[in-house]
């Protein structure tokens, strides 16, 4: 085999199809479109489109929401949270948080921190700090002699609010003094 022998195998490249360029093409006049009507025109668009009557995706009923103030939390369950102990990958020793357990590759996602579910054996003395805890998880690692601290994670939309509150403050304070040392 030689660099100049090189080429692509037998049908990886496929010349586009040239239509309307005659009968003897197979596509000519037509060019495979059918014989006038909307379909035959450029610019169409009707997917799902059932001649004027109401399409069966807007006959349906909608069903559910989308709740705008739902928390995300990464779910983590204590059996997970066990072997990880057991492999050496979770530091006992330290304070286990949000990062600790992304980091172990056990937390995926979860904007407004992690909560703790009490699926699985567990038997780790553990301390953690994290954004929410189910029942039965904080007593099993209350029995285990451990501790939970739960913290309250600032959504987004409120650390705005109050970084908007406080400039609104800011310049309240600076036009009296302005006013101030205007009168004074």
């Amino acid at each position: 085999m030689k660099l100049n022998e090189i080429r692509d195998n037998k049908g990886a490249r496929k010349s586009r199809v040239r239509v309307g360029r005659g009968i003897g093409s197979g596509l000519g006049k037509t060019a495979g479109r059918g014989q006038k009507g909307q379909t035959s025109r450029s610019g169409v668009s009707i997917f799902g489109f059932e001649g004027g009557q109401m399409p069966l995706h807007m006959r349906i009923p909608k069903r559910g929401f989308n709740n705008p103030f739902a928390k995300d939390y990464a779910e983590v369950n204590l059996g997970a949270i066990q072997k990880l102990v057991d492999a050496g990958t979770l530091d006992a020793k330290g304070v286990i948080d949000h990062a600790a357990l992304k980091a172990a590759g056990v937390a995926r996602g979860g904007k407004d921190g992690v909560r703790i579910l009490g699926k699985g054996d567990y038997s780790a003395k553990l301390s953690f700090k994290v954004a929410g805890v189910s029942k039965g998880a904080k007593e099993a690692i209350e029995k285990a002699g451990g501790s939970v601290e739960t913290i309250e994670i600032i959504a987004a939309a409120d650390k705005a609010k109050a970084k908007h509150r406080v400039v609104q403050k800011a310049r309240a304070a600076d036009k009296e003094a302005k006013k101030a040392a205007a009168k004074g």
